[in-house]
Parts: C-alpha cells; sequence; structure tokens
C-alpha cells in the first residue's frame, strides 16, 4: 500500500492551494484519513481529519480556511488551503487507516509529504 501525496509548493500569503492524497494497493477499506503538517524545528501536528462517511474535523488553527474531502471510490483525498499564511509554511503528510486484503485490522499508512512554501 503506497500513500501518495501532491500539490504543495510556493505561494504568496493569501494565496491558495490543493493537496492530493491517493491511495494504491491491496486496499480493502479506508477508515480515517488525515493531514498533518510539520514546520522546521517542530513536532508534527495535526491539521484535519476526515471520516469514511466524509465528516471532517480540523485544528483551530486551519477552521475557516482549509478544507478536507474525500472520494471514497478513488481512495484520494484532499486539502484545499485558502487563504494561506507564512505560518502554515511546512512539509504536509497524508494519514490514513487502511484494511489490506489478507490483514486481520487497520493499520496507519502515511505518505511522503509535500512541502507547502507561503511568502509574506
Amino acid at each position: 500500500v503506497q500513500l501518495q501525496a501532491s500539490g504543495g509548493g510556493l505561494v504568496q500569503a493569501g494565496g491558495s492551494l490543493r493537496l492530493s492524497c491517493a491511495a494504491s494497493g491491496s486496499i480493502f477499506a479506508i477508515n480515517v484519513m488525515g493531514w498533518y503538517r510539520q514546520a522546521p524545528g517542530k513536532q508534527r501536528e495535526l491539521v484535519g481529519t476526515i471520516t469514511n462517511g466524509g465528516r471532517p474535523s480540523y485544528a483551530d488553527s486551519v477552521k475557516g480556511r482549509f478544507t478536507i474531502s474525500r472520494d471514497n471510490a478513488k481512495n484520494t483525498m484532499w486539502l484545499q488551503m485558502n487563504s494561506l499564511r507564512p505560518e502554515d509554511t511546512a512539509v504536509y503528510y497524508c494519514n490514513a487507516d487502511i484494511f489490506t486484503y489478507g490483514s486481520s485490522r487497520y493499520e496507519a499508512y502515511w505518505g511522503q509529504g509535500t512541502q507547502v512554501t507561503v511568502s509574506s
């Protein structure tokens, strides 16, 4: 199983970016998916999650600016980031709880990370 995150880049403050996270491999089911980020010198923090029923939740720091969505048929999740601020600069990682064929439980998988840089 692989999680492939993409869509990062350099954007000016106030701008927008859309990140994607695609899961592939021997997947039977995906439960919760989420986005995390890690800024230089800081611990990785939760940005938000989305259930397999499509219910999102967000960290206070991104509420009203970021939107998480997913397409279960495509095993894909997106993070729409608007009104970006310099403090949003970080490597963004996607995470998913995945039940693979032949497994007996959900396991957590991580994507490789994509860099988001917001200039002031």
